[in-house]
């Protein structure tokens, strides 16, 4: 089985979240199956120093970025070969936000990409499964948000301490058409109709093991919509 990982970039902060991602690699291998890096090759929206908090003045490009995570193991979106993949696996980190989509500017207003949403509706088209991590749930609603076609999705719960405001997220979805669901930590959804797994990692407070434990969770329940 191969699993196609979409990354918007290298860097919580303006790219695709590197702890998640690389834990995505790791539980994909760990369960059996073999993994292809996906990215986009445009410049991402903007550079954040991850240690200031503060935008640099240069740019830098998606694919080449995501290619640091993979170990250049990664192909432009538009070379894809849908029949090649058996899932689709989105880490997060704020380049889903701001790259990917610009959710982070505009919420249930925005829009994703146009290469974002081809894949998204090929994926889902031919009922292969999508797994969506921490904040990228928003690139699907976004993705489906003009069709029929309204997704069962999490980003966490309001419940349980985070970094984030939850509820804002979940209103936001939920005014795409889409169907907010609070899970936990321990916890991932599973829509079985559109084949969607989300699950909420660090846009919850949790520790390193926790966040493990929550994508290989995640990653199975693709796998096995997958089989």
């Amino acid at each position: 089985m191969k699993i196609g990982v979409l990354l918007s970039g290298c860097g919580v902060y303006d790219g695709a979240e590197i702890q998640e991602s690389v834990l995505t690699l790791l539980a994909i291998e760990e369960l059996g199956a073999t993994y292809q890096g996906i990215a986009i090759n445009k410049e991402q929206y903007h550079v954040i120093n991850h240690v200031s908090g503060e935008s640099m003045k240069e740019t830098r490009n998606m694919l080449i970025e995501a290619a640091r995570i993979v170990r250049g193991n990664v192909i432009d979106i538009n070379e894809i070969k849908i029949d090649e993949l058996d899932a689709l696996v989105i880490p997060g980190g704020f380049g889903s936000a701001k790259n990917l989509s610009n959710w982070a500017f505009e919420g249930a207003n925005g829009e994703v990409l146009p290469e974002i949403r081809e894949l998204i509706s090929k994926f889902i088209n031919q009922k292969k499964p999508i797994v969506a991590l921490c904040v990228s749930p928003v690139i699907i609603a976004l993705a489906l948000k003009n069709n029929n076609q309204k997704a069962t999705l999490t980003l966490g719960s309001t419940k349980v301490p985070s970094p984030y405001t939850i509820k804002e997220f979940h209103n936001g979805i939920e005014n795409t058409g889409a169907k907010a669901i609070e899970k936990t930590i321990d916890e991932i959804n599973i829509d079985t109709n559109l084949r969607i797994v989300s699950a909420p990692c660090y846009m919850l407070d949790c520790s390193l093991p926790e966040l493990r434990s929550n994508i290989l969770k995640a990653i199975k329940a693709g796998i096995d919509l997958a089989k």
